[in-house]
């Protein structure tokens, strides 16, 4: 039976090419194991990351301590309100708290488990849709893609709502395949909750994406006006409302700011450039397309292979399906790319599109061809050892802050370029000559995952205040302690410490407004910390190495004695 937009449903459309390769490449076992290994392996082992990840589970971790209603209302960040972002990550994560305690583990435990229910709604579809190979391979490529598998492991928003407004566009195509009500009930569902994982974005990328597609199917006649009409059943609109509005209603009511700092300066103003303060990066239009290649590396590398003739059987039966794939990663792109404020890792929505759409157009054109499998292996080892050369020629930099496996950075880039190169010449050879196939390439991320992951380990100190903070709590006893001017660069002590600091001086941008809307005893002024030392209050003061030339010239930092340096971080205390 045809849906809202005139077209057959999968199960009288099922492409005769992907059903007889079904049991091919990927079997499904690899796919889950590869999105098991490359989410969870060594999940805890960093500590939390400052910027970001400091701050969003250090919400989380004061909503728990709290016992007020009104901190799962209006989040607090560092004692002071936080309304930059709506809640459903912090609520999530405070859940994850409750659950297995407060540890690195738990904190990224809600975006690990949102890459994996990534995973599990291409497979989903791809069923769905009757091209269950191109779901398993997106799938594959999705999860094992290096920007995915380092953001899966990050304590941030955008792996959430990309799990959601996946499985959003996924239960709205369905649905206008379909005509089934219950799938666009699902689909409001999960747009709702995008909305309270990261604000409007949905709203707007949602009725954008769907509303080209339908044009492009129907035109602007009959047709298409019907098929957009029925997505607007008052059912699942009532699904829709009544999962988003409840919260932005409550917080309207709890802060009377609320309604203009995250309607109009957080979205209007942000996307234009224009918000206070600005604390965002502006890029060029280009900006995100290097990082697509680099988010979907290694499997990028197969955009050339498109070029490929598609086998007429298959290009004919999935023409809705890539155009519907097209748009959902081409248009938020596009979108992102004329906003103002940019970020590398907004790319994470489209990902599972991109990664299923790169998947259908390399099964139309068939995974079995050896010079489709080998040559980007071919690509990886020429541009490893292009940079190898490159790195040979730079200097070497004698205090850069990394020492790894006691090499240089010059020694160390050239060793990574080289081992690089080999990699992928070796996959070339496995994927033509072997079984193994496009597996082969699983081979490239998993190396650079680990990678990553030693580096990161040997950077702790400057990536993280983790040994700070378990250094202040055995000899800063009976002290307290505060920040000097940064915040966000060091936010992940007072997530260590279990506690709010004040800070002197404050140059931060996330506490800006939540300084502004009420009186506190966090954000002191220099006059007041000096005060503070007159009155002999024991204390310990954390200041970064940008700021230790002001901190010194201060009249009062000569009564205080350095005591400790890690990292970026010295400690004083009186």
């Amino acid at each position: 039976m045809p849906g809202p937009t005139g077209q057959p449903t999968p199960e009288t459309a099922i492409n005769s090419v992907s059903s007889n390769k079904a049991d091919s490449f990927p079997p499904l076992w690899l796919v889950w194991l590869a999105a098991v290994v490359f989410i969870f392996a060594g999940l805890g082992g960093p500590g939390i990351l400052n910027n970001n990840e400091g701050l969003y589970a250090e919400i989380p971790r004061e909503m728990l301590a709290s016992h007020d209603w009104r901190f799962w209302i209006i989040p607090h960040l560092n004692g002071l309100p936080y309304m930059e972002k709506p809640p459903l990550l912090y609520w999530l994560t405070a859940a994850s708290f409750a659950l297995f305690g407060i540890s690195e583990w738990s904190a990224r435990l809600v975006p690990a488990l949102s890459a994996l229910a990534c995973v599990g709604t291409l497979l989903w579809f791809g069923r769905a849709v009757g091209r269950p190979r191109a779901g398993r391979l997106g799938a594959l490529m999705f999860i094992s893609g290096l920007g995915v598998a380092l953001m899966s492991r990050l304590l941030m928003f955008d792996m959430l709502l990309t799990a959601l407004v996946t499985a959003a566009f996924c239960c709205s195509y369905r649905y206008l395949i379909e005509g089934r009500p219950a799938l666009l009930r699902w689909a409001m569902a999960w747009l709702a909750l995008a909305i309270l994982a990261k604000g409007l974005l949905g709203v707007l990328l949602f009725p954008m994406v769907m509303l080209v597609f339908l044009a492009s199917i129907h035109g602007l006649g009959q047709r298409f006006w019907r098929a957009a009409a029925s997505m607007l059943r008052p059912d699942a609109l009532l699904v829709f409302f009544v999962i988003a509005a409840p919260w932005h209603i409550a917080a309207s009511l709890t802060e009377p700011i609320f309604a203009w700092f995250y309607f109009i300066n957080e979205h209007v103003l942000r996307f234009l450039g224009r918000r206070e303060p600005h604390d965002y990066y502006s890029g060029p239009w280009w900006y995100y397309l290097p990082r697509m290649m680099l988010y979907l590396f290694p499997w990028s590398l197969f955009l050339f292979g498109l070029l490929a003739r598609q086998q007429p059987e298959a290009a004919a039966s999935s023409a809705t399906l890539r155009r519907f794939l097209l748009l959902d990663w081409l248009l938020p792109l596009l979108f992102f790319s004329v906003s103002r404020a940019k970020a590398n890792y907004y790319l994470v929505a489209v990902m599972p599109f991109a990664a299923m759409h790169l998947a259908l157009a390399l099964e139309n054109r068939g995974l079995e061809r050896p010079s489709l499998r080998s040559w980007p292996g071919y690509a990886v080892a020429i541009l490893g050892a292009l940079l190898c050369i490159i790195a040979s020629l730079r200097h070497d930099d004698p205090h850069s802050p990394v020492q790894f496996l006691h090499l240089s950075q010059k020694s160390l880039l050239i060793a990574v370029f080289a081992a690089i190169a080999v990699a992928g010449l070796s996959c070339a050879l496995l994927a033509r000559h072997t079984r193994a196939g496009l597996g082969a390439y699983l081979a490239l991320p998993a190396a650079l995952g680990v990678f990553a992951y030693f580096l990161l380990m040997a950077m702790q100190p400057q990536v993280t205040a983790k040994d700070t903070a378990l250094w202040l709590e055995q000899e800063a006893r009976g002290r307290e302690i505060y920040l000097y001017r940064n915040f966000e660069e060091i936010s992940s002590l007072p997530f260590y410490l279990k506690k709010p600091l004040p800070i002197v001086d404050a140059r931060s941008n996330d506490l800006y407004w939540g300084n502004r809307l009420k009186a506190n005893r966090i954000m002191l002024s220099d006059a007041q910390f000096g005060q503070a030392l007159e009155r002999g209050a024991k204390i310990a003061i954390v200041v970064m190495d940008s700021q230790l030339a002001d901190f010194r010239a201060r009249a009062w930092a000569s009564g205080l004695r350095e005591v400790r340096r890690s990292g970026q971080l010295t400690v004083f205390m009186n």
